[in-house]
């Protein structure tokens, strides 16, 4: 078949994306420094020379990962934290099912860890997932938070503090479930504990009625 023909361009287009799904995988099982150029580009079934027609390092593949594999979740958190007539329970317990899922149908977990063990010795992995990632959903938590504050429907306080607290238990979950639950640890069941730090969230923020003596 020759190179110009519909067939062969729409495989063309289609190799980052199927690199970045190989990488994926790659690095969730052997992390970042043990994941080879050979092993990605034979996940994807190409040759190591193709896969630099792509990506020059493993670096770049990584930034592609993330905002190809991971990051578009947060489009579809952010679309639902940035809704002003939704009570904010409804929309915290809706952005916390979106977690569950995302945490049960990606790698989310598995590259979380990686750049939480690796990134002191390659510190682009921690500056891209901050960048990418945690940065987005911070902002987009805290603006919510402060929304929600301007409405009265949750106590007053530091919105940034307060979705470093929601966040951290999640956060919790996930690692314990990549680190400890492999190596014999009670497994979680991570969507009941979101559920639950969910509503115990909510009543934690919950305005206080004013109480006179």
């Amino acid at each position: 078949m020759q190179a110009g023909s519909p067939k062969w361009r729409r495989r063309s287009e289609a190799r980052p994306g199927e690199i970045v799904q190989a990488a994926l995988e790659v690095f969730a099982e052997r992390g970042f420094a043990a994941a080879k150029l050979d092993e990605i580009a034979a996940k994807a079934g190409i040759s190591k020379g193709a896969l630099y027609l792509y990506f020059e390092t493993k670096e770049d593949i990584f930034r592609a990962v993330v905002r190809e594999a991971v990051a578009p979740n947060l489009d579809v958190v952010e679309a639902v934290l940035d809704q002003t007539t939704t009570p904010f329970p409804d929309v915290l317990r809706m952005v916390f099912l979106r977690i569950s899922l995302m945490i049960e149908t990606t790698r989310l977990g598995a590259v979380a860890k990686l750049v939480i063990g690796e990134s002191r010795n390659f510190p682009e992995l921690a500056r891209v997932w901050h960048d990418e990632v945690v940065s987005r959903a911070l902002a987009a938590l805290s603006e919510a938070l402060d929304k929600a504050q301007g409405r009265g429907e949750i106590r007053p306080g530091n919105p940034r503090l307060q979705a470093f607290s929601i966040m951290g238990p999640i956060l919790m979950g996930v690692l314990w479930q990549e680190t400890f639950t492999p190596i014999g640890a009670p497994a979680l069941n991570l969507r009941d504990l979101i559920a639950q730090h969910g509503e115990a969230v909510l009543a934690g923020l919950a305005p206080r009625e004013d109480v006179t003596a």
